[in-house]
């Protein structure tokens, strides 16, 4: 049984930044891609960055391009996102997803992620 669990989130002021991590738990594969959607009060869950299985692509939202770093650590079975110049509007539970993500998609959907985490809020205060 696979188990994804976030850490890091928390409150930070606009223009901060925060790092979030999560781990894998049981046995997901090497190949399966891992990333991060988020949902803010009354909006519907959205991609945010993802990582390919070796990690030879990485896709992000146009909202988080220049601003979030997604990196992964096949050793620790982690996948860690960096947010820099935090926004009001990045305000959101952050949910880690993993699941298999053809390598030549433009974007990642929340109904194709086979697991996910139980999620970490992040406030931006303004």
């Amino acid at each position: 049984q696979v188990q994804l669990v976030e850490s890091g989130g928390g409150l930070v002021q606009a223009g901060g930044s925060l790092r979030l991590s999560c781990v894998a738990s049981g046995r997901l594969a090497s190949s399966y891609a891992m990333g991060w959607f988020r949902q803010a009060p009354g909006k519907e869950r959205e991609f945010v960055v993802g990582i390919s299985g070796r990690g030879l692509r990485t896709w992000y939202a146009e909202s988080v391009k220049g601003r979030f770093t997604c990196s992964r650590d096949h050793a620790n079975n982690t996948v860690s996102l960096q947010m820099n110049s935090l926004k009001f509007e990045d305000t959101a539970v952050y949910y880690c997803a993993a699941g298999y993500i053809n390598m030549y998609a433009s974007t990642w959907r929340a109904n194709a992620m086979d697991y996910w985490g139980k999620g970490t809020l992040v406030t931006v205060s303004s």
